[in-house]
C-alpha cells in the first residue's frame, strides 16, 4: 500500500473519530478526501506549494492536534507524518509543525513517541532546515530526552544521536557542494574569537557540536536555548561525532578548534577530578577516539592523554583504602590499560608515537614509558599470576629450588620467579601448591570481562573486574606490540631482500641477510619507519624481553601461552631482519632456555627407570618433592618454544653468523632430550605398565583444549614432529650464501669439538690446528649442556651427524666452492676426530662415517672439465688415503683402527664403482690403498682349499707401508674382500692406466688370484684379468705402444696359465675360461708363431696336464651312481676342467682353422694329435667327457669348410683322420650294443656304456665329417655307406645307455640325428636307395620287435634291478610314426627304380607294414600326450599308397621283374590284407558308436584298394592261383557275421590255416552234397563289426561276377564310389579261381537256415541271420557270372578255362550235355542251388521279410537287370529309389523263376 493510500486511511480515521465531538474536523477531513479522491497526483503537487488546496488538506490535521483529544492528536500526527514522507508539506508551514508538535508535546507517551518520529522525519525530508528552526526542532528532542519516562527518554537520545549524525552528513554533503557552486555563508565566530564564514550546513554542525561541548563542561550553549544537558550524554553525543566524522573533523579547522579549545580541555578536566564511573569512562573513550583519529593534528594534547594514561598505569592502587586521597579507583587503571590496548593495535600509531615523542631530543620519551609501564605491571604481583609447571619440563623436581642458575641480564629465570612466589608463600609447602595449582594464573576465559569495561555504558558504577584482568591487558598490549613490529617489518623484509628484482643470473635469494638501512632510499616512508621501528626494538627490547620472559614462565592458558610465544617470535624475527644481533642473541638464549630448561638436560643423566611399575602416588609426590614420577623430558611448551627457536633460526639462517653456535648447541640438547625420551618411551611400552603417565604436564590442561582446534604454534610439537622441524632447519643450510654457511659450519664443528672434548682424557687431547683444536670449556658450559658423559655418546655426536648431513646437502660447496669455504673445516674436523685414540669408539666410527659419505658423493657429482676435476680427485684421495694407510706403523692394530680401515676401503670401492671412470690422478695412490692390507703368503698348488673357505694368504706386493698386524683373521678377511671389490672396479677402469700402473695391475690381481678365498680368486683369474687383456690389446693397435703391451699380454697370459691347474676346480674353470676367451678374441691379429707356440705350448700341454688328472685314480663303483655324490668328487671337478678345456679349445681351432691353423706348417700332426685327444678321452676317460670331446670335434670339423682350395689336399687329410676315428668309435659302440647290459654286470661297464648325449655327438660329428667330405667329392661309395648305415642302426639300437629321453610323443635326440644323417646321404648311387628303404622298414619294425626297458642299477644294492614298472622304456613309436611316412616318400620317390622291385626291397616294406596291421589294436600306443593317429593306421595308409602304385609298376616293367620277386610281392600284399581283414577288432566292443563308425569307414579303405587297385592286376597270369584262392578265402572268413557255438572254441586270427591254400585245396568243396539234416537253435554270437562283414561279402561277390569295360559297379555302401575296369581275361580268372569260394559261403548260409528252420519252428531268427538270408537271396538273384566261369572253376585248371571253355561235347548223355551247357551259362550258380532253393521256396512258415529301397535308375548296358541290380544295406533308406517288401521264399521262387527261363521252360 502506497504513503498516499495510507493518508487516505488516516484522514478516513480522523474523519471518523472526530464526528461527534469536532464535526469542523469532519468537515474538515471529508474535503481533504474529496480533493484527494478528484485528482490525487494534483493534489499532492499542490501540497508541496503554497497553492489554496494546501490550507485545505493541511487544515484538519492542525485542527486535529490542537484538540486535546488524544487519541485525535494521534491519528492527526500520523497524517502529518505522512503528509511529511510524502514530501507534500510546503516549506511555509515547517514552522508551523514545528509550533504545532511543541504544543502536543504534553499530551501522554504516544503523542510524544509520534513527535520525536515526526520530527525525524521533518528534518531528514526538508535539508533547507537551518538555523533557529533546527535549533528549535532539536530542543524538542533534548526537552523528550529530559523525561521522566524511559522510554520517552531513550527514544529521545536515540532521535537527537540521528539527528546530530544528519547534521554532519548534510556537511559532508555540503563540502560536496561547494565543488559546483557557492553556497550562501554566514560568520561565525571561533573559540579563538576569530570569524569565519561557513555554509549553512557547515555553521549548523559547528554550532551544534559548540554547543554539546559547552553543556558538557556545564556552560551555556551557544545555538541550542537549552540550560542542561547530562555531561554523560553530551560525551556520547560527541563520541559518535567523532567516531563517523573524523575524517570531517581533520578537514575543517574550525571543528579541530572545537577539540583543541573545549574537547581537550573538558576531558582533561574530567580525567583530574574525582572519577565517576560513567564519566570516566565516557572520557577515555574520546581519549581514546582523539589518540586514535587526531594524534597528528592534536600532537601536543595527545601526548598529555598518552602521559596521563601511563601514569594512570603506573600508580599501583590501593584496593583496601579507595578513599585515600589522591588514590586512583582500580577501574580507572583498567580503563587506562583498555585504552592503551587500543593505541599498541596500531602499529602505525605506536611508530608515529615514537617518531613523534621519542625520537626527538629533548622529547618526553612516552614508547620508552609505555614499554616501561607494562613491565613493571606484569610483573607486580607475580604470585597472582603464578608458575608454569609445564616451562620447567616434565619429570623434575618444582619445590625447594633455591639455586637460581643466572639466565640472561634482561630476563627473569624460572628458578628466579619461583623463589619469588615460594617467599610470598612463606615458603610453606601448602603456598608452593596454591602456587603452582591450576587455580592461579592467567586466562583469557578466567581473567578477562565478557564486556570489557570501556563498553559497559549502561553501568552507573564500575562492574565488578577479575584481580588479574589488568595484567591480561598488559600482557596483550605487549603481544600487539610485538606483533605490530613484525606484521611492519616482515613484509618489508621480504620485498627488500627477496622478492627484489635480480640481474640476469643471478640466483634467488633464499637465505637472506639481514636489512642494511644505510642502503636504502631515505626519502621512502618505508624506510623511515623502518628506522623507526629498529630505533623502538633496539631501544625498548630489555624491557620487552625481561616482561616476555616472566610472563610466558607465568601460569598462562594456552591461548595466552601461544600469544606470547608468538611475541617471542616476531620480536626475534624483527630483531634479526633489522641486523639487531644483541637483543637478536638474547632472544634466542631466553628462548632456549624455555626450549630446553637446563635441569631436564642434567636431571636425564641421573634418571633411573623404575624397576617395577608403578601402581599409586604419594601427596608428596604429586608435589614433585621426592624423585620424579616420571622420565625427565619437554612439556608441550617446551617444545613449541623449540619450535619457535627452530623457526625463528630458519628465517633468520643467512645472519645468524657467530650466533649459530648457541642455537646449535640448544638444538644439540634437543635432539638428545627428545631422543632419549623416544628411547625410554619406546622401553615403557615394552614394560607394558599402564600406570605409567605416557603424556607431559600439559595433558591436564583445561579441558577446552580438546574442544576446539589448536593454535598451529601447538600442533605437531610431538618429538617426531619437532625433531623433523630442527632437521628441516639443518636443511636450510644449501640456501645459505657462502659466507654464512662457512659461519654455519664453522659452529657446527665448534661445537663438535667441544663435546669430544669432554668426552675424551684431558691429558691425551692431540693438538691440531687452532682453526679444530677443541676450544676451551667453562665449567659452566660444561654443566648447562649436560652432555658430558660417556653413557651418553653411545649413540654419536650430534655435531659430527648435522655436519654430515650438511655436507651432504652441500656438496656442490665442497666441489666448486673454494676449500676453504667448507672443505678443510668439515674434513680436518673429522679426520681429527678419527685420529683421536681417546676419543669413544662409537664417534670416531661416526666420523668415519660420515667423512666417508663426503667423500663417496663429491666425486659422483664432479663436472668432468677443467682442471677442477684433477684437484678435487687429489683432495679427496689425499684425506682417504689418511683413513686407510696408517701414518706408521707404531699404529696399534685396534678393532677401532681397523673398523675405520675397513670403512676407509668400502669409501674407495664407492668411489671407485660410482666415478672411478672419471679418475685422473691418484692411481698410485690407489693401489698403495689397496696393497696395505695384502699378507706377505702364497698358496700351494698341492694344497686343496674348500670354496667357501674366508682366510686368505697373499704376498704383499709393495714394501712400504709394511703390513699390520690384525685382531682376528676376519677382520682381515674383511679388509681382503672389500680392498678386492675396489680392484674389480679398478679394473672396470683399466683403460686409464698407465703401461707402469697397468703391470702394477696385472701383479696385484696375481696376488689376489692365488688367495685362499676361492671367490676371490676366481674373480681374479676370470674376470679382472680379463678385463686387463682387453684393455692391453686395445692398446696394442697403437704400433708404437706395441712392443710394450704385447710384452704385457703374453705376462698376462702366462699368469693365466698357471692358474688353470690351480688345485681348486672354481680357479681352475675361470682361468681356462680367461686364457681361451683371450685367445679368441684376439687371435686374429696373432702371428703365425704366436699361434704355433699357442697350439704347442699351451693348448696340448694343458690338455696332458688335465688328462694326467682325470685318468689317474680308478674309477669307484657306486660312487657316481649318485648324481649329487658325483658332482662334488675331486674327479667330476676334473672331469667338468677338462670339458670346459675341450670346449674352448674346439671354439679357439674352429674360429682360427682356416685364418691361421691350417697354414702352419706342424698342421697335419697338430691335427693328428688333437684328434687323438679326442679318440683317447672317449675311449679311456669317464663316459661324461664323451660329449664334449666329440663336440669339440664336430665344432672343428664343421670349421673346415671354410677352407679356400689351396687348402683341399689338407682339408681331405682332415676328414680321413676323422672319419678313420669316428669308424673306430663306432666299433666301440656296436660292440657295446651287441650283449645288452643284464643287471648283473658290472657296474664299471655300466660306467663305460656310451650315454644318448654321447652318441648324439658322435653323429654329429660323423655327418660334419660328411659334408665336408661332400663338398670335395661325390657321395661315398656303397661299402663305406654300409658301414655307415651299420654304425647309425648300432647308435639307433645302442641298449645300454642310461640317460634315454622318452620317444612316444617326438622323437629322441639320437632318433633325430639319426634320421638327419641318413637324410644327408645321397641316394643317387646304384644299390643305395634300397640300403635306405630296408634300413627305414627296418626301422619302422623297431617298436613291435626292439623295445625294451632301461637297465638301471639301485645305487643301495648295485645288483639289484628296479622294478620295471619304474623303469624309462625305449618304444621307437615316434620313429616309427616319422619312418613310415618317409618310406612312402622314398618309394614315391624311387618307385620307378626296378631295384627296389628286384632285391626284394619292397618285399621288406610291404612285410614291415604288415606288422602294425595284424597287430591293430595291439599295437602300443601312438602318443602319451598327444591325439596321434594309431599306428596301424599310419601303416595301413603308407601301405595303401606304396600297394596302389606297386603293382601298376610291377605291371609296367613285366617281365623284367623275376617271377621269384613278383610272387614274393604279391604274397606280401595279400599277407598285409589279410592281416588288415581278419585282424582282432573285438577291441572295438568298447568304443562308442560313432568310434566304431569311423573305425569300420577306415577299414572300408582296405576294401577299396582291393576292389580298386589289386583286383585288376592280381589275375596276372605269373600270379600263382593259389595266392589268387588265398584272397577268397580271405574275404570268405572276412564276410562271416557270427560264430556258431561250436566255433567259439577256435578264434579267428590272422595265422589261420588260411594262409596255406594251395591249388589242391579245392577239391575238398564238394559242390553237389548238402546235408540238410544238420540243425541248431542256438542264436551264434555275432561278429563286432557287421558293416565290415557285408563289405567283404560284397568284395566276393564283385570279383565274380561279370564286370567289363565301362559298366558301373555300385558298391553296396558307398553307392557314389564306381570304377571302371578293362581287365576282362583278368577278372574271368579271378572269378574263377574264386567262385568256389562264393558259392560254398552262399551254400553254408541257405542250407543252415533251412536246417535251423526245421527245428527252430516259428522261433524266430536272430537278426543277423535274417538279413544274412535276405542279403545272399537278392545278391545270388542279381549275380552274372562270366560265361563258362563255373565250368572253369569246376574243372583241373581253373586258370586254363577262365577266358574260354572247350566246345560243348554234344555226345554226352543228355543229363550231362545239360550239366555241361548249364555250367556255361551267366547264372549257372542258381543251378548249382538248385535244391536249396526249392527248400526255402517250399518253406510253408513265413520267412524272413524286410523292406528295401529299390534302384530308380536301372543300368544304361543291361535291361535285364533293371529289376536287379545290387541293393543297399537292408533297411537303409537310398535317394531316389522305390520301396518295396521282400522275403526269402519270394526271392527263390524269382531265383527258380529265372533258373526255368534260362532253361527255356517259361
Amino acid at each position: 500500500m502506497s504513503s498516499l493510500a495510507f493518508l487516505v486511511t488516516e484522514l478516513q480515521s480522523l474523519a471518523s473519530e472526530s464526528r461527534r465531538k469536532h464535526p469542523e474536523i469532519r468537515e474538515a477531513a471529508e474535503k481533504s478526501l474529496a480533493i484527494l479522491r478528484s485528482s490525487p497526483e494534483q493534489a499532492t503537487a499542490s501540497l508541496a506549494s503554497d497553492s489554496a488546496q494546501s490550507d485545505d488538506l493541511l487544515r484538519p490535521v492542525f485542527m486535529g492536534c490542537a484538540t486535546k483529544n488524544a487519541k485525535v492528536v494521534a491519528i492527526s500526527l500520523g497524517s502529518l507524518q505522512r503528509l511529511i514522507a510524502l514530501k507534500a508539506v510546503p516549506q511555509s508551514a515547517v514552522a508551523l509543525i514545528v509550533s504545532t508538535m511543541n504544543d502536543a508535546m504534553s499530551q501522554g507517551v504516544d503523542i510524544q513517541l509520534r513527535i520525536l518520529q515526526t520530527l525525524v522525519s521533518l528534518i531528514t525530508n526538508f535539508p533547507s532546515i537551518h538555523g533557529e528552526l533546527l535549533g528549535e526542532a532539536l530542543l524538542l528532542c533534548f526537552k523528550l530526552q529530559d523525561s521522566r519516562i524511559a522510554v520517552v527518554s531513550s527514544t529521545a537520545a536515540a532521535t537527537l544521536r540521528q539527528l546530530v549524525m544528519f547534521i554532519f552528513e548534510k556537511m559532508v554533503n555540503g563540502d560536496r557542494q561547494e565543488s559546483n557552486g557557492t553556497p550562501e555563508l554566514s560568520e561565525a565566530t571561533l573559540p579563538d574569537g576569530s570569524t569565519k564564514a561557513l555554509g549553512p550546513c557547515a555553521k549548523d554542525a559547528f554550532s551544534v557540536f559548540e554547543d554539546l561541548c559547552l553543556l558538557a563542561n556545564s556552560e551555556k550553549p551557544n545555538f541550542l536555548k537549552l540550560d542542561y544537558l547530562h555531561k554523560t550524554f553530551a560525551l556520547e553525543l560527541i563520541e559518535s561525532v567523532l567516531t563517523n566524522y573524523h575524517e570531517l573533523f581533520r578537514k575543517h579547522t574550525e571543528l579541530l578548534m572545537l577539540l583543541q579549545h573545549h574537547l581537550c580541555p573538558l576531558i582533561l578536566k574530567s580525567l583530574s577530578d574525582r572519577h565517576v564511573f560513567p564519566l570516566t569512562l565516557r572520557c577515555t573513550r574520546v581519549v581514546f577516539l582523539i589518540l586514535k583519529q587526531f594524534s597528528f593534528e592534536l600532537e601536543t594534547e595527545a601526548e598529555v592523554f598518552l602521559m596521563l594514561l601511563i601514569r594512570m598505569i603506573s600508580e599501583d592502587s590501593d584496593a583496601s583504602n579507595p578513599d585515600h586521597p589522591g588514590s586512583r579507583p582500580i577501574w580507572t587503571r583498567v580503563l587506562a590499560m583498555e585504552i592503551m590496548r587500543g593505541v599498541c593495535s596500531d602499529a602505525e600509531l605506536v611508530r608515529n608515537i615514537w617518531d613523534r615523542y621519542d625520537a626527538q631530543q629533548p622529547g618526553s620519551k612516552v614508547f620508552s614509558s609505555l614499554i616501561v609501564a607494562l613491565k613493571r605491571l606484569v610483573t607486580e604481583k607475580p604470585a597472582l599470576l603464578g608458575v608454569s609447571a609445564q616451562m620447567m619440563g616434565v619429570g623434575i623436581s618444582h619445590a625447594g629450588d633455591s639455586a637460581t642458575p643466572s639466565g640472561s641480564n634482561y630476563s627473569l629465570d624460572v628458578g628466579g620467579v619461583a623463589g619469588m612466589v615460594a617467599t610470598a608463600a612463606s615458603a610453606t609447602v601448602s603456598g608452593v601448591v596454591g602456587i603452582i595449582g591450576s587455580g592461579i594464573g592467567l586466562s583469557v576465559q578466567n581473567s578477562a570481562m565478557k564486556l570489557q569495561c570501556i563498553d559497559q555504558l549502561d553501568k552507573a558504577d564500575s562492574p565488578p573486574i577479575p584481580e588479574a584482568y589488568i595484567y591480561l591487558l598488559a600482557v596483550q598490549c605487549i603481544v600487539s606490540l610485538c606483533e605490530g613490529f613484525a606484521s611492519f617489518t616482515g613484509p618489508l623484509y621480504t620485498s627488500i631482500m627477496v622478492q627484489r628484482p635480480r640481474a640476469a643470473g643471478e640466483p634467488v635469494i633464499r637465505a637472506p641477510a639481514a636489512l642494511n638501512l644505510s642502503t636504502l632510499s631515505q626519502d621512502d616512508p618505508a624506510t623511515q619507519h623502518l628506522v623507526i621501528v629498529r630505533s623502538m626494538v633496539e631501544n625498548g627490547w630489555p624491557a620487552l624481553l625481561a616482561a616476555l620472559s616472566f610472563i610466558i614462565s607465568t601460569n598462562l592458558s594456552d591461548e595466552l601461552f601461544i600469544d606470547v610465544l608468538s611475541s617471542y617470535q616476531a620480536l626475534t624475527n624483527v630483531a634479526g631482519m633489522l641486523a639487531l644481533s644483541t637483543p637478536r642473541d638474547a632472544l634466542f638464549n631466553s628462548l632456549s632456555k624455555f626450549a630446553i630448561p637446563s635441569r631436564v638436560v642434567s636431571s636425564l643423566e641421573s634418571y633411573v627407570e623404575p624397576p617395577t611399575p608403578r601402581t599409586s602416588t604419594s601427596f608428596t609426590d604429586n608435589l614433585g618433592l621426592t624423585a620424579p614420577i616420571q622420565a625427565p623430558g619437554l612439556s608441550e611448551r617446551n617444545l613449541a618454544c623449540l619450535k619457535v627457536l627452530v623457526s625463528s633460526a630458519l628465517f633468520l639462517a643467512g645472519s645468524l653468523g657467530e650466533s649459530w653456535y648457541g642455537i646449535l648447541e640448544a638444538l644439540q640438547n634437543a635432539d638428545y632430550v627428545l631422543n632419549v625420551k623416544a628411547a625410554q618411551a619406546s622401553t615403557n611400552r615394552r614394560m607394558n605398565t599402564p600406570m605409567t603417565p605416557s603424556r607431559s604436564v600439559s595433558a591436564m590442561s583445561s579441558a577446552e583444549q580438546g574442544k576446539v582446534a589448536r593454535h598451529p604454534l601447538l600442533v605437531d610439537i610431538d618429538s617426531e614432529s619437532v625433531l623433523s622441524a630442527v632437521q628441516r632447519l639443518f636443511d636450510a643450510s644449501k640456501n645459505l650464501e657462502d659466507s654464512a654457511f662457512q659461519d654455519f659450519v664453522t659452529a657446527l664443528c665448534k661445537l663438535s669439538s667441544e663435546m669430544v672434548g669432554m668426552q675424551s682424557d684431558s691429558s691425551t687431547l692431540m693438538e691440531s690446528d687452532d682453526s679444530l683444536s677443541p676450544v676451551p670449556i667453562s665449567p659452566h658450559r660444561r654443566r648447562v649442556s649436560g652432555i658430558h658423559l660417556p653413557r651418553t655418546l653411545r649413540q654419536g655426536d650430534f655435531g659430527v651427524e648435522r655436519l654430515g648431513s650438511v655436507a651432504m646437502l652441500n656438496f656442490h660447496r665442497l666441489i666448486y666452492r673454494a676449500p676453504e669455504v667448507a672443505w678443510n673445516t668439515t674434513t680436518n674436523h673429522l679426520l681429527w676426530i678419527m685420529g683421536l685414540s681417546s676419543a669413544p669408539q662409537p664417534i670416531r666410527v661416526q666420523a668415519a662415517r660420515v667423512l666417508d659419505e663426503i667423500l663417496t658423493v663429491v666425486p659422483r657429482n664432479l663436472s668432468s672439465t677443467g682442471d677442477l676435476q684433477a684437484k678435487v680427485q687429489r683432495r679427496v684421495l689425499d684425506v682417504l688415503f689418511k683413513q686407510i694407510v696408517p701414518v706408521s706403523s707404531d699404529v696399534p692394530a685396534t678393532s677401532t683402527n681397523i673398523e675405520l680401515r675397513r670403512m676407509g676401503l668400502e669409501t674407495l670401492h664407492q668411489i671407485l664403482q660410482a666415478s672411478g671412470h672419471t679418475f685422473v690422478v691418484g692411481w698410485g695412490s690407489i693401489f698403495e690403498m689397496l696393497g696395505s692390507i695384502c699378507k706377505p703368503a702364497a698358496l700351494s698348488r698341492s694344497q686343496s682349499v674348500d670354496s667357501i673357505s674366508t682366510l686368505s694368504l697373499q704376498e704383499t706386493p709393495r714394501q712400504k707401508p709394511p703390513p699390520l698386524g690384525y685382531v682376528s683373521d676376519r677382520s682381515y678377511t674383511a679388509l681382503v674382500k672389500i680392498a678386492f671389490q675396489s680392484l674389480k672396479l679398478v679394473c672396470d677402469s683399466v683403460s686409464v692406466l698407465s703401461p707402469e700402473d697397468l703391470r702394477l695391475c696385472i701383479k696385484t690381481l696375481g696376488q689376489f688370484g692365488r688367495q685362499a678365498d676361492t671367490n676371490i680368486a676366481l674373480t681374479a683369474a676370470e674376470s679382472l684379468l680379463w678385463g686387463v687383456s682387453d684393455s692391453i690389446q686395445a692398446k696394442r693397435k697403437d704400433a708404437e705402444m706395441e712392443p710394450e703391451y704385447s710384452a704385457l699380454w703374453m705376462c698376462l697370459l702366462l699368469e693365466v696359465l698357471g692358474l688353470c691347474t690351480d688345485a681348486r676346480h672354481e680357479v681352475r674353470v675361470g682361468a681356462i675360461q680367461t686364457l681361451f676367451r683371450a685367445m679368441q678374441l684376439y687371435g686374429a691379429t696373432l702371428t703365425l708363431d704366436t699361434w704355433n707356440d699357442c697350439i704347442w705350448k699351451i693348448t696340448f700341454p694343458l690338455l696332458d696336464a688335465i688328462s694326467i688328472e682325470t685318468r689317474r685314480s680308478a674309477f669307484e663303483p657306486g660312487a657316481l651312481l649318485n648324481s649329487g655324490l658325483a658332482a662334488q668328487s675331486p674327479e667330476h671337478a676334473w672331469d667338468e676342467s677338462k670339458s670346459l678345456a675341450l670346449q674352448s679349445i674346439g671354439s679357439i681351432i674352429s674360429e682360427f682353422l682356416v685364418i691361421k691353423i691350417m697354414h702352419l706348417d706342424s698342421f697335419s700332426k697338430a691335427w693328428s694329435v688333437f684328434v687323438n685327444h679326442v679318440h683317447d678321452t672317449v675311449s679311456l676317460d669317464r663316459r661324461n667327457l664323451s660329449p664334449p670331446a666329440l663336440l669339440c670335434l664336430g665344432k672343428v670339423v664343421k670349421a673346415l669348410s671354410g677352407a679356400d682350395a689351396s687348402l683341399q689336399v689338407k682339408v681331405s687329410e682332415a676328414w680321413e683322420c676323422v672319419w678313420k676315428a669316428c669308424s673306430d668309435m663306432g666299433s666301440m659302440v656296436l660292440q657295446g650294443g651287441s650283449s645288452q647290459l643284464s643287471p648283473s654286470t658290472n657296474t664299471t661297464q655300466h660306467h663305460r656304456a656310451f650315454t644318448q648325449e654321447s652318441l648324439v655327438a658322435l653323429v654329429d660329428v660323423i655327418r660334419s665329417t660328411r659334408s665336408i667330405s661332400l663338398t670335395l667329392s661325390k657321395e661315398w661309395p656303397l661299402q663305406r655307406l654300409n658301414r655307415l648305415m651299420e654304425i647309425l642302426k648300432g647308435v639307433l639300437t645302442y641298449p645300454n645307455s642310461t640317460d634315454y629321453r622318452p620317444d612316444i610323443d617326438g622323437l629322441s635326440p639320437v632318433q633325430v640325428v639319426v634320421l638327419d644323417a641318413i637324410a644327408d646321404i645321397k641316394l643317387t648311387g646304384s644299390g643305395v636307395p634300397s640300403l635306405v628303404l630296408r634300413d627305414l622298414s627296418e626301422f619302422s619294425t623297431l617298436p613291435f620287435l626292439a623295445a625294451f626297458h632301461v637297465p638301471i642299477l639301485s645305487p643301495a644294492s648295485p645288483g639289484t634291478p628296479i622294478a620295471v614298472s619304474s623303469q624309462k622304456q625305449v618304444t621307437y613309436i615316434a620313429l616309427s610314426k616319422k619312418v613310415m611316412p618317409l618310406i612312402v616318400e622314398l618309394y614315391m620317390r624311387f618307385k620307378d627304380e626296378l631295384e627296389i622291385y628286384e632285391d626284394g626291397t619292397l618285399e621288406a616294406v610291404f612285410s614291415a607294414y604288415s606288422i602294425p596291421i595284424k597287430l591293430k589294436y595291439e599295437c602300443p600306443a601312438p602318443s602319451k600326450f598327444g591325439k596321434d593317429p594309431p599306428l596301424w593306421k599310419t601303416a595301413t595308409t603308407s601301405f595303401l599308397r606304396i600297394v596302389t602304385d606297386s603293382v601298376r609298376r610291377m605291371a609296367a616293367f613285366g617281365d623284367r621283374i623275376s617271377d621269384t620277386r613278383v610272387e614274393g610281392i604279391w604274397r606280401q600284399i595279400i599277407e598285409v590284407f589279410r592281416g588288415g581283414i581278419l585282424a582282432d577288432c573285438t577291441a572295438t566292443e568298447g568304443f562308442s558308436l560313432e568310434d566304431q563308425e569311423a573305425e569300420e569307414n577306415f577299414d572300408l579303405s582296405l576294401i577299396s584298394s582291393l576292389e580298386i587297385d589289386l583286383v585288376p592286376h592280381l589275375g596276372d597270369t605269373r600270379v600263382p592261383d593259389h595266392l589268387i584262392a588265398q584272397l577268397a578265402k580271405i574275404l570268405h572268413k572276412g564276410s562271416q557275421l557270427y560264430k556258431s557255438s561250436m566255433d567259439l572254441s577256435c578264434p579267428d586270427s590272422p595265422s589261420t590255416d588260411t594262409t596255406n591254400v594251395s591249388n589242391g585245396s579245392r577239391e575238398s568243396h564238394d559242390f553237389e552234397k548238402v546235408d540238410l539234416n544238420i540243425g541248431t537253435t542256438a542264436p551264434g554270437v555275432l561278429v563286432p563289426r557287421e558293416r565290415f562283414s557285408f563289405w567283404c561279402f560284397d568284395l566276393l561277390f564283385l570279383i565274380c561276377s561279370t564286370v567289363t569295360s565301362g559298366s558301373p559297379i555300385s558298391l553296396r555302401v558307398f553307392s557314389e564310389l564306381t570304377i571302371l575296369l578293362d581287365q576282362e581275361s583278368s577278372r574271368k580268372r579271378i572269378a574263377a579261381l574264386c567262385l568256389p569260394t562264393l558259392l560254398d559261403r552262399c551254400k553254408t548260409t541257405m542250407v543252415s537256415y533251412i536246417a535251423d528252420e526245421t527245428l527252430r519252428g516259428y522261433m524266430p531268427f536272430p537278426r543277423a541271420r535274417e538279413d544274412e538270408l535276405l542279403y545272399v537271396l537278392r545278391k545270388v538273384l542279381d549275380l552274372q557270372l562270366w560265361s563258362g566261369t563255373l565250368w572253369a572253376a569246376l574243372s583241373e585248371s581253373p586258370s586254363k578255362f577262365s577266358d574260354s571253355q572247350p566246345t560243348v561235347d554234344v555226345t554226352l548223355s543228355p543229363s550231362a550235355l545239360i550239366a555241361d551247357v548249364v555250367k556255361r551259362s551267366p547264372v549257372a550258380h542258381l543251378f548249382y542251388f538248385y535244391l536249396v532253393l526249392c527248400e526255402i521256396a517250399s518253406i510253408p512258415r513265413k520267412t524272413p521279410s524286410a523292406w528295401v529301397i529299390t534302384s530308380s535308375s536301372p543300368p544304361k548296358t543291361n535291361q535285364k537287370r533293371r529289376d536287379n541290380s545290387l541293393q543297399p544295406h537292408i533297411g537303409a533308406l537310398e535317394e531316389g529309389g522305390d520301396a518295396m517288401e521282400v522275403d526269402a521264399r519270394t526271392l527263390a521262387r524269382k531265383a527258380l523263376q529265372v533258373l526255368g527261363k534260362e532253361m527255356g521252360a517259361i
